[in-house]
């Protein structure tokens, strides 16, 4: 009867301390978990205290900086006084500078030049399809296709010139394989190169 008795008894305690681990466990799954959300509600206040201190240049998500004066953009459509075989280059980066200045920013597009806040000016001076790389044949195995734009970006509520300058961008195909196809191709993975490059100088620049 004694063995017994003390086999229930340490039993009891066994039982007794795994009750005292799932407790323990219970508490510090709770704390932490009180812990992170609280965290995160601080943050999100720091985040809105920042966004809506005067004078101060708002910050998004891709690292793009937007003076506080500037809630809306035009884009006209890109003027092309390119010689092309590709068609649509206009609307295309035009397409691509909305998507990124509206789609990836505060700022609102404006239908209307003169209401506009920021106004964003592109035109295609050239398109260049040249061979890159030449067969003992003499036969082009590669052809790059060059595109050079000017943008002008204008503050329209100080009156001052963000940004005026030239960018190019550029794309190799193979002219046998993907003929007509693979020239448009590139062509479009070129404005796409223009239409980063043209986004990061002019947030980067405020």
């Amino acid at each position: 009867m004694r063995n017994c008795e003390r086999v229930d008894v340490w039993r009891d305690g066994r039982m007794d301390e795994k009750e005292n681990v799932h407790t323990f466990l219970r508490s510090y799954v709770h704390t932490g978990r009180q812990r992170f959300l609280k965290a995160r509600r601080c943050g999100l206040a720091l985040l809105l205290a920042l966004a809506a201190l005067p004078g101060c240049a708002y910050y998004s998500f891709t690292g793009a900086t937007i003076p506080p004066q500037l809630n809306t953009i035009a884009i006209p459509l890109v003027e092309d006084q390119s010689v092309s075989p590709v068609l649509g280059l206009d609307e295309a980066l035009t397409d691509l500078l909305v998507d990124r200045f509206v789609g990836q920013t505060r700022l609102r597009l404006e239908p209307e030049e003169s209401e506009a806040d920021a106004l964003l000016s592109v035109r295609i001076d050239r398109y260049l399809n040249q061979p890159t790389a030449v067969s003992g044949e003499e036969r082009a195995q590669l052809n790059r296709v060059t595109l050079t734009v000017t943008v002008r970006y204008l503050d329209q509520v100080e009156n001052e010139e963000i940004l005026q300058r030239t960018f190019s961008g550029f794309e190799e195909y193979d002219p046998v394989a993907e003929g007509l196809d693979g020239e448009q191709t590139a062509a479009l993975a070129a404005l796409e190169n223009i239409a980063d490059d043209v986004f990061t100088a002019a947030t980067s620049n405020w």
